[in-house]
């Protein structure tokens, strides 16, 4: 394991230390706030959850995207451990007024930006950068030609050969398929691998959580079933395994899935009822064992509150356990972007098998906080706040490529507000950021 040799400083304080600068010593953990510029903040589309990514890291790079108060497209790029950064306007623009329309970037083996943004059921929009090294960018490309007509949710997922997997979804909410193409670093070249992978049948559609690939190379997915554009009826969590990068597909029992996957045959290891306030498009990572680990949030059986929850394999079986005790009861009903108390989760893990889950909470504030869990049975949480003051609508996105590298935690930082159904709020632009976070002890 790698560790950056810079130290972090605090310029936002951990819960305790408020107003606190400088280096934290002895067991504390650092947390320092780096700004890059001001962004779009009328509603939460710079703050999704479903960008992949917001920012990431090749070699000693670390790029952010982001849109500006005009609906610009910025790139920046800074030497990781340096607080200034270079900002290029990317010389294009995205309907900020949907936050659906998210910038996804990847930078693959080569050292080339991609770069997808501004969809909700719209046709590809996707540029590559000029040159390796370079913030230019071509002209729009196609990947395959296939399916790209009323793409959602561009995801890029990094390969250990320096390509992708390019997950999205072709269609709407309720009637939508979930399509994998892939990306060869030597050809520079795409090609559909699966068209689709999970199928809605034009009766529904999948909410994926984010891919995850084991140390064995094993790709792993979650996701649950959505029977209309009401959020209301989601339902399930849902699990496959492709143990040869994405031609063959499996249950966790090891029944091969029949391509693409359907409703039917599809493996239910959470099952969870419409109307309980099931939340789509969470988080999973996958355990030192290769086991995968999947954080959602959903009102329990008989109770009133929605709550965090992991749903894990132990190699053996399905567990589900509880992570937060939240007092504040809503309901989730109705299409299009919802204004939420509680961001969707995202989930790290470290060596030792540490949860880290990320979340927004308006019971602590609205603050940036990571729950915490060290037990086997992941029975035991803690939950401590990165951030001193309120993200408003904020949800979670970090450094994938960082974290599993170096176990460095960097997260892409804004305050944002967010409308019912696509609704803005009016709130000038607002401070974008990296939030630096060492949990190591």
């Amino acid at each position: 394991m790698k560790h950056p040799t810079y130290l972090l400083a605090i310029l936002i304080a951990i819960p305790g230390l408020a107003g606190c600068q400088g280096i934290l010593t002895g067991g504390s953990r650092a947390v320092r706030d780096v700004p890059i510029g001001e962004g779009w903040a009328r509603n939460s589309v710079n703050a999704v959850i479903f960008r992949a990514h917001a920012v990431t890291t090749h070699e000693d790079k670390q790029v952010a995207a982001y849109y500006d108060e005009d609906g610009r497209v910025m790139v920046a790029r800074r030497t990781l451990g340096e607080t200034e950064w270079e900002i290029h306007d990317a010389g294009f623009v995205g309907n900020t007024s949907d936050a659906h329309n998210a910038i996804s970037i990847a930078v693959d083996g080569a050292g080339y930006v991609h770069l997808s943004w501004d969809h909700h059921g719209h046709p590809l929009t996707y540029r590559r950068s000029v040159e390796a090294g370079s913030l230019e960018f071509s002209e729009p490309l196609a990947m395959t030609g296939e399916n790209e007509d009323r793409v959602t949710y561009p995801e890029f997922y990094h390969l250990d050969d320096g390509g992708f997997v390019f997950m999205y979804r072709q269609g709407g909410s309720g009637d939508g398929c979930i399509l994998l193409n892939r990306y060869d670093v030597e050809t520079r070249a795409w090609s559909a691998l699966q068209h689709p992978l999970i199928d809605g049948e034009g009766q529904r559609n999948a909410y994926t959580n984010q891919l995850a690939i084991d140390d064995v190379g094993r790709w792993h997915l979650s996701w649950i079933w959505r029977e209309t554009p009401n959020v209301a009826t989601n339902h399930d969590i849902c699990y496959a395994m492709s143990p040869d990068e994405g031609a063959t597909w499996y249950t966790s029992t090891g029944r091969r899935y029949e391509l693409p996957i359907t409703r039917d045959q599809a493996e239910v290891v959470r099952e969870i009822p419409m109307n309980r306030d099931l939340i789509n498009q969470c988080a999973m990572v996958v355990d030192s064992r290769g086991n995968p680990v999947i954080a959602m949030y959903w009102r329990p059986e008989e109770e009133e509150v929605p709550q965090f929850h992991l749903v894990w394999h132990d190699g053996d079986a399905w567990h589900t356990s509880r992570v937060t005790e939240r007092e504040t009861p809503f309901r989730l009903a109705g299409g299009g972007t919802r204004r939420i108390p509680i961001s969707r989760p995202k989930l790290a893990l470290d060596d030792e098998d540490r949860v880290y889950m990320i979340y927004r909470d308006e019971e602590r504030g609205s603050r940036i906080t990571v729950a915490i869990s060290e037990d086997a049975e992941r029975r035991e949480w803690r939950h401590r706040d990165l951030s001193s003051g309120s993200v408003g609508q904020w949800e979670p996105n970090y450094d994938v490529r960082l974290w599993e590298r170096d176990r460095e935690l960097h997260l892409f930082k804004q305050f944002v507000g967010q409308g019912q159904a696509e609704g803005v709020e009016d709130i000038p632009p607002q401070k974008v950021s990296i939030l630096e976070w060492s949990p190591r002890r």
